[in-house]
């Protein structure tokens, strides 16, 4: 069940979320909110609680995956 501060947002999953290459079809799902801020989710179970971040620190994380 959404809450009031994720009602309405769009949800999007990685492209490489189960892929065919054999990697865990585990995954986390990303929502842009308000003043830039991310929220995230686990795609299995969209009912638990996820977490907020900043966008410094979004940028911060996905920059380390680039390397």
């Amino acid at each position: 069940m959404a809450s009031d501060r994720t009602r309405g947002l769009v949800w999007r999953k990685s492209s490489r979320s189960g892929s065919p290459q054999g990697w865990d079809s585990s995954c986390v799902e990303i929502a842009l909110g308000p003043a830039g801020v991310v929220h995230v989710r686990d795609s299995k179970d969209t009912s638990r609680p996820g977490f907020v971040v900043g966008p410094g620190a979004w940028e911060f994380f996905v920059g380390g995956l680039k390397r």
